[in-house]
């Protein structure tokens, strides 16, 4: 349905055509005639859908010129982005309704300039509930002659704990008000809000929201634990995306990854909620004017921000719900772009790892109802020959559509005729050439995990376990620990030796530092074990063995195993001193 077949007024569709739209969303269609008509409304709508039209637009057409001073419709947003994002798109809908005042209440921002606008006529207010519920108790906010309630992202506000302050704000508005609610999720604590305050209300569905990440590809890509910031590095030096978002799931690694990318020359910016108003206003406009190409945030930093042009989505770490995965990508793939998602993965167990890793990605491939590839991390050499490509390309290019100028090739005839080989001048000229196309690339490769059977070849390193004989090791035991702690197959593992006191077992050396870090607060048969790489010496003590080159009846009797050989046995080999 387009805006111009419905019946809003004049000043309305003409502030809907200055913002260059003309089509009605699926949600602004089925929700705004029901909010024209007093219809209490319940919105399953995710972000990016065009919500904030659906219930301003109706909220302000209700708005009489000869209105009295009075606040007519109350926004609550789980965050002051929202709020302040919300608050701006009423303004620019209520532009040729010059009667009709939003204010933006949250915190972090100054309390006497909220009490000034609120009190020069502010008839719509937006805010976070804790200031609204600030601003109630200081009677700088009635509402007693309030219309409309919206509870937008009302599953947030949950989930950050705002209930019982939801809860106490619409306990001092009016029985007869209509009350609208927008959510992503309708879980048992969002039924039973509107249960209790809602009469009759309408539900509005629009279609699966997973269908808006048809436009995005998706990938994935497994590192070595502690590899992850490297391989963000690499990726973003490879893709280089114009604009991105990175996605961690705590405040703390916010500062520490927006702080490691800085020092390796990259325009980063971090947001979080710990972070003060000024801050995060800083930190949006330098992100969204392209002072800074890179933001870091957390899910609910940027709930509810609107930035368009997100070429990337990289999930630092994988979310803790699949509904934050849809919100996080749909950053970008906006407004019929496509767009691209990366999910970094890091082999290190009980953060994500072998098989639980692969069940977690299938089941929010599942949700999406998406592919998600996996995707290799590009080697420095395969980076540097593409930049030597690319920059062949625009050589050529330039031969072919400009001309050197007079003095250039004056300058070149000059060079020549004074002995200097023309392939020797053109190397020194491409030698710069090449240096400023490859001057930020990585110097550093990322060893890929090995996930499936060893790799024929593969170089192996000894780990030390300080268990043996004596607590009654056996082969099957060591085994069965390191596949459950690492969740890496038996067949990853090579010859284990047991002894009386340690043993040895062969790892490939791309996995070495992956499992130690696993097997740490390990117990192997009841007993706690330390692991660690093994150093090799000469005249090696068994424990409780003859030093020198002469050892002891006991350690000859040690015997040599290697993991399961194909009929599930194990091979057993004597070693003899």
């Amino acid at each position: 349905m387009q805006f111009q077949n419905t019946t809003l007024s004049a000043e309305m569709l003409q502030a809907i055509a200055t913002q260059n739209f003309t089509e009605m969303t699926e949600i602004q269609a089925k929700t705004i005639p029901l909010l024209l008509e007093g219809k209490d409304v319940i919105g399953k709508s995710n972000t990016g859908t065009g919500k904030t039209a659906a219930f301003s637009i109706p909220i302000i057409e209700q708005i009489p010129k000869d209105a009295e001073p009075f606040v007519y419709a109350l926004i609550l947003c789980p965050t002051r982005e929202l709020a302040m994002q919300a608050c701006e798109e009423i303004g620019k809908f209520a532009k040729f309704k010059r009667w009709v005042k939003p204010v933006a209440v949250y915190g972090g921002a100054s309390m006497e300039r909220q009490i000034h606008a609120l009190k020069n006529g502010a008839n719509i207010v937006v805010g976070t509930p804790g200031r609204v519920l600030d601003h109630l108790r200081r009677r700088t906010l009635k509402l007693e002659h309030l219309r409309t309630i919206v509870l937008d992202e009302a599953d947030e506000m949950l989930n950050m704990g705002f209930r019982e302050d939801i809860e106490s704000v619409l306990a001092q508005t009016p029985e007869d008000r209509q009350t609208v609610l927008f959510s992503a999720t309708m879980p048992p604590a969002i039924l039973a809000i509107t249960k209790q305050y809602q009469k009759d209300p309408q539900m509005v569905q629009i279609q699966s929201p997973h269908r808006t990440v048809d436009a995005i590809a998706q990938y994935a890509i497994n590192v070595p634990m502690g590899r992850k910031t490297d391989a963000l590095h690499l990726l973003l030096a490879s893709k280089k995306p114009v604009s991105s978002m990175v996605f961690c799931n705590t405040k703390k690694m916010v500062d520490e990854l927006t702080e490691a990318l800085q020092n390796r020359g990259f325009a980063a910016v971090g947001l979080h909620g710990d972070m003060k108003q000024m801050q995060r206003t800083q930190v949006m406009n330098s992100f969204k004017n392209g002072r800074c190409n890179i933001l870091i945030a957390t899910d609910v930093a940027a709930r509810g921000i609107d930035v368009k042009g997100v070429d990337a989505v990289f999930n630092y770490d994988l979310p803790q719900d699949h509904e934050y995965y849809i919100h996080r990508i749909g950053r970008t793939g906006r407004a019929g772009k496509t767009g691209k998602a990366i999910t970094i993965c890091s082999t290190a167990y009980n953060i994500i790892s072998g098989r639980k890793q692969e069940q977690e990605l299938r089941a929010i491939s599942q949700y999406t109802r998406a592919n998600i590839e996996e995707l290799n991390l590009p080697t420095s050499a395969e980076m540097k020959q593409e930049a030597l490509d690319q920059l062949q390309q625009r050589l050529q290019e330039q031969c072919s559509s400009a001309a050197p100028s007079e003095e250039a090739v004056q300058l070149a005839e000059q060079l020549i005729a004074a002995g200097t080989p023309a392939e020797t001048l053109l190397a020194l000229l491409l030698q710069e050439e090449i240096t400023a196309a490859t001057k930020n690339l990585p110097a550093f490769d990322i060893p890929k995990p090995i996930r499936k059977g060893k790799r024929s070849g593969a170089a192996t390193v000894k780990l030390h376990i300080n268990v043996g004989r004596k607590e009654r090791m056996a082969p099957n035991f060591i085994l069965g620990a390191l596949v459950e702690a690492t969740e890496l197959s038996g067949s990853e593992f090579g010859k284990i030796d047991i002894y009386d006191k340690f043993t040895t077992v062969e790892v490939p050396a791309a996995e070495a530092s992956n499992i130690v870090a696993s097997m740490q607060s390990t117990k192997i048969n009841g007993h706690a074990v330390k692991v660690k790489l093994f150093e090799e010496r000469s005249n090696y003590r068994s424990g409780g063995g003859r030093s020198g080159n002469g050892r002891s009846d006991r350690f000859r009797r040690d015997h040599a195993y290697s993991s399961k050989n194909n009929s599930g046995s194990y091979n057993r080999k004597k070693r003899r001193g």
